[in-house]
């Protein structure tokens, strides 16, 4: 496990993931909304954020968390490893509210960007429903064949997994 794509739904726990198993397996993590967005939520031009997620997939160990459908087909090419947070709607609904909670608004330089507002709460409430099924097809195509895929359905769940991939990178 060099190259590990992780994706999911917000709140789900993806950054947690990202810096955790950064550290187990000692590879440069690196959170999309922190490369897309800057300090005043300003987006990066989707060209640029492509190109930028083409050179980090070109690096010899990697960890990324984010969604970014548009672009996941880049990550998903590169990967050795897919890790989908697929957790309860509810459960990711009380991680957005509770990372609010926890770390306030704004970006933190952890991975941790939290900006509320309806569209996020929407997003998230429909995501099994609608972008799941959306990231479960690249992931058939693009990923599946060469790359090992493993869904994380709560946060007791992940927390095994990454006990265990510690286990063997010891």
């Amino acid at each position: 496990m060099m190259k590990v794509a992780i994706v999911g739904c917000g709140g789900s726990g993806k950054s947690y993931l990202a810096r955790e198993l950064g550290k187990i397996l000692d590879a440069p993590v690196t959170h999309l909304d922190a490369a897309f967005y800057d300090d005043e939520w300003n987006a990066l031009p989707m060209d640029k954020f492509a190109e930028l997620q083409r050179e980090l997939v070109a690096k010899p160990r990697w960890v990324i968390d984010g969604n970014y459908n548009s672009t996941l087909q880049i990550r998903l090419e590169s990967c050795d490893t897919v890790v989908l947070m697929d957790v309860s709607t509810i459960s990711a609904l009380y991680g957005i509210f509770s990372r609010q909670l926890r770390h306030g608004a704004g970006h933190k330089g952890n991975g941790v960007h939290n900006r509320i507002h309806w569209g996020v709460i929407k997003y998230v409430a429909t995501y099994r429903r609608k972008m799941r099924p959306r990231v479960m097809a690249k992931i058939d195509e693009f990923a599946s064949s060469r790359s090992d895929v493993v869904l994380l359905a709560n946060r007791r769940q992940t927390r095994r997994w990454l006990q265990q991939v510690a286990a063997q990178h010891t």
